[in-house]
């Protein structure tokens, strides 16, 4: 092959030389099966304090799966551990992990060219005669590449932020969960005892109304009360175990590790509650689903700059390559060799379709989007403070029965034990004031439960993850009941 045609031949082919080096060029770390995951793992775990793991081959999951056993089997655990099995054994966060993957890898897709199509072709039979070759190169990929780039880049940081989101929401919901747990077992433990107390007081009502001390009245309403109370004991019991059954769900447990055990109590209030003065700054700052909508709207934006570069024509192409003919010299019996550069341009004619329309599209998306996210920043800020003010609320309301309604209460029980050994009180007051203390200090159970939930909806309302309508939660029925008394 002559000098003439291998240079011909070079230039047509340097569209697929230059997309050949641009593949294998450097791409950010998009190509790893870890992308993204370090700053989404940086940015939960500052909030939770708990790792987090992306399980990508079968030994990772044995791996993952003994580290889980060693944390929950024939244990008992607290919201730390659950949270922490939760972020290590949950499927559906595994799953959440995996658009991450995805979005890096929309970016490594879109860093690279759009692969040249080659052209051979052939006139006549006789294949020495006329050769025709071409690389065929979209001109306009080329020219809105680094558009395309940033598109995907952003909706890729999307992506990490989605995954913190959802970790994030995962760990709250695991707290919540073992609240509700452990709540439900400490609501269990007390209706025990107070079963126990009706029972006797239910005996000896039975007792004296055989004497003749005590109205048929009196009898049923004490035996009433136990019945009742059995029948409390019972749903809490239902209730401890629905609740451990979500705990155990959250953490993704099934088999031999499900044998682990909360405890019988929540813990005690704080000395005093945390103060957030600049709590909607706070927020603003913090809220994961606000920085969401921030990069919404990045991403549309630029999507509208590449609508506009692409508005007129959507499509353009450039043809290079080569023809070379042979034919036999009339003169001397030999061949004749002409070689013929070709170069072609094909776009597509905006007759019909002049991109107004996308146009338009794009920009209504874009001012969609700033309202939307003018939208969450109102609402980030109503719901930081009703998060707080719930939290505060909810500590006063326990504080205010652990320190004034149940020693209140003990009190008088213990002053009417006092009094009826004395024979001052009588039997009817005595039971009066012990079905007023079970009363008591089931609501009082209650309040400490919703500030521990409050306590965790007031995380999620600063950090984001979601709230949970359980936050505030009705009274058990055994507290209802005592409340009204019989």
């Amino acid at each position: 092959m002559s000098g003439r045609i291998r240079k011909l031949l070079a230039i047509g082919l340097l569209p697929l030389v230059v997309a050949g080096c641009t593949t294998t060029a450097s791409v950010d770390g998009t190509s790893s099966p870890m992308a993204g995951l370090a700053s989404m793992a940086a940015r939960t775990g500052s909030v939770t304090g708990k790792k987090t793991v992306w399980v990508q081959s079968s030994e990772e999951a044995r791996t993952v799966s003994q580290r889980v056993k060693g944390l929950v089997q024939k244990k008992t655990i607290d919201p730390d551990t659950a949270a922490q099995v939760a972020l290590f054994n949950n499927k559906g966060l595994q799953a959440a992990y995996a658009e991450i993957g995805l979005s890096a890898a929309d970016v490594w897709q879109e860093t690279m060219l759009v692969n040249p199509t080659i052209s051979v072709g052939m006139i006549g039979v006789d294949p020495v005669r006329t050769i025709e070759g071409a690389v065929v190169g979209n001109i306009l990929a080329l020219t809105t590449r680094h558009r395309r780039v940033a598109v995907a880049d952003a909706r890729f940081r999307q992506a990490q932020l989605r995954a913190a989101e959802e970790t994030l929401r995962l760990a709250a919901d695991t707290r919540r969960a073992w609240i509700n747990a452990v709540s439900a077992q400490e609501s269990v433990s007390y209706l025990s005892q107070a079963q126990a107390a009706a029972d006797a007081a239910s005996e000896l009502a039975q007792k004296l109304g055989e004497t003749g001390a005590f109205t048929k009245t009196g009898q049923a309403r004490e035996h009433v009360f136990y019945a009742e109370i059995v029948g409390q004991a019972a749903e809490a019991r239902l209730a401890a175990r629905t609740a451990k059954e979500e705990l155990t769900r959250l953490m993704g447990l099934w088999g031999p590790d499900i044998d682990y055990s909360v405890p019988n109590k929540l813990p005690a209030l704080p000395k005093g509650a945390k103060a957030k003065r600049a709590i909607e700054a706070e927020a603003l700052k913090n809220r994961v689903d606000l920085e969401i909508a921030k990069l919404e709207l990045e991403a549309l934006a630029k999507s509208y700059g590449l609508t506009e570069a692409t508005r007129y024509v959507s499509d353009l192409e450039l043809l290079s390559g080569v023809e070379v003919e042979r034919e036999e010299s009339e003169e001397g019996g030999g061949t004749e060799t002409s070689v013929s550069p070709t170069l072609e341009l094909e776009f597509v004619i905006p007759i019909f379709d002049t991109g107004k329309a996308r146009m338009r599209k794009a920009e209504l998306a874009y001012m969609q989007a700033a309202n939307r996210m003018a939208e969450k920043a109102v609402n980030v800020r109503s719901e930081a403070r009703s998060a707080y003010d719930a939290y505060r609320s909810t500590y006063d309301i326990a504080r205010h029965y652990r320190n004034s309604v149940v020693p209140l209460r003990t009190k008088i029980e213990a002053e009417s034990v006092l009094t009826y050994n004395g024979m001052i009180t009588n039997t009817f007051e005595l039971l009066a004031d012990t079905r007023a203390k079970i009363g008591s200090i089931m609501l009082s159970l209650n309040a400490k439960r919703n500030f521990w939930l409050a306590d965790v909806n007031l995380g999620t309302a600063i950090h984001g993850g979601g709230t949970s309508s359980s936050g505030g939660g009705d009274a058990p029925a055994a507290a209802e009941a005592g409340a009204e008394g019989h």
